[in-house]
């Protein structure tokens, strides 16, 4: 197959954002497909590419990506990003309309990478298969990022648009594919696909004293308990500030951390400083990149996935949580939906509730519960390695691009 990839945050490992479109590109690459992206600087790492205004055109691992230099931060604010999608959707267009393919893929976030994937399909007649990893604009809408009636409504026909003139959509998780349903899409045209785990990235992964001296000589004997992600609306990053004021005085055996960055992380150092826990027992640091967390969740002993009470963003696929699976290091959320059966049906970790005290409860019981955490570990190593498999889930992958191509013949 030819593929045109369609991405506005293209990562690769080098880079602190998901890399699911780079892993599976990297395997369409290698089974001996051609596939090109078209996609934005936002997560490419400066200090790796040198980039000019404009288009530029890089080749990694057989991998072609036009990128268009549009530098991004997750602490912009919700207007500029807006903005920032438009602009992309624009230029990416006409970019896109200059390559041929037999296949057009295009994952969102933002929505609006639908405009250039109908464009191209429309004018090019290529099918196209549409990747859903977040419910837009379900999910601005419910944290009120988005309130005006008539633009709801238009976002609402602009979502059930693009999915009506995708030959196949996939969506990161079954209840983003509850929500695709909702918007009259057939069952047998959703393939789910979630984030999933590069168990190869944290094989026989050996201590890095380096990173340890430099990021983590706080930890010394303590349990090390990670957050690492972005400190969004979102995301409630300041619940690991409550959980290490509960854990302050009662389990001084707990040590917490919390990497990256976002436009709320300021607001998080304020709450711990004012709990009194800011360099006691939580540190925050900056953001890393995803071949350095193979290092840190080796050193971690629980990882954490958090959001607010948002039952939209519970359909969320969160890859700290498939990168915790990977490195067999069990997971706590404090959220419901899919995720949380699953954690409480293989007891791969914890679900936690606003009740601090009993979460850190919780966590000190099943860090110092050796068989407990035994169990968790090996729960996490056969989801890993079975479920969430980055290469079993690539090939399920790859037969839909096959399927949708065969098809269109």
């Amino acid at each position: 197959m030819v593929i045109l990839y369609l991405h506005q945050y293209f990562a690769t490992p080098k880079s602190n954002g998901g890399t699911r479109s780079y892993e599976f590109a990297k395997r369409l690459v290698a089974d001996g497909h051609q596939v090109t992206f078209v996609t934005s600087s936002a997560f490419l790492n400066s200090k790796e590419y040198s980039l000019t205004p404009g288009w530029n055109e890089l080749r990694i691992e057989g991998i072609l990506l036009h990128v268009y230099h549009l530098p991004y931060s997750n602490t912009d604010s919700f207007v500029k990003r807006i903005s920032k999608f438009i602009k992309f959707s624009f230029v990416s267009t006409k970019k896109a309309l200059s390559i041929k393919s037999d296949v057009l893929f295009a994952t969102s976030t933002p929505l609006t990478i639908g405009i250039p994937a109908l464009v191209y399909k429309k004018l090019e007649n290529v099918p196209m298969v549409f990747e859903v990893r977040d419910l837009w604009p379900e999910l601005p809408i419910a944290v009120g990022a988005i309130k005006n009636t008539l633009l709801i409504k238009i976002l609402y026909a602009f979502e059930r648009y693009i999915y009506r003139n995708a030959e196949h959509i996939v969506a990161l998780s079954p209840g983003m594919k509850d929500g695709v349903e909702k918007q009259g899409i057939s069952d047998n045209s959703i393939t789910v696909i979630p984030n999933s785990c590069d168990t190869a990235l944290f094989k026989d992964v050996k201590s890095s004293q380096k990173f340890i001296d430099n990021n983590l000589s706080f930890i010394n004997d303590r349990k090390l308990i990670v957050y690492a992600g972005t400190f969004g609306l979102i995301n409630r990053v300041d619940y690991i500030a409550d959980l290490a004021k509960a854990a302050l005085d009662k389990h001084p055996n707990l040590c917490f951390v919390a990497i990256g960055s976002g436009m709320h992380k300021e607001d998080v150092i304020a709450k711990a400083n004012s709990l009194g826990v800011l360099e006691k027992n939580l540190y925050i640091l900056d953001p890393i990149a995803k071949e350095q967390v193979k290092y840190l969740y080796r050193e971690a002993d629980l990882c954490l996935s958090l959001f607010g009470p948002v039952e939209e963003m519970w359909h969320n696929s969160a890859n700290k949580l498939f990168d915790a699976l990977a490195s067999q290091t069990p997971i706590a959320i404090n959220y419901g939906g899919w995720q949380k059966e699953f954690i409480e049906k293989t007891g791969c970790g914890l679900v936690l509730t606003n009740d601090f005290d009993n979460a850190v409860y919780q966590i000190n019981n099943l860090l110092n519960d050796q068989e407990k955490y035994k169990q968790a570990r090996s729960a996490c190593y056969d989801l890993s390695h079975n479920d969430f498999s980055r290469d079993k889930l690539y090939q399920k992958f790859k037969q839909v691009l096959l399927d949708v191509k065969k098809s269109a013949n």
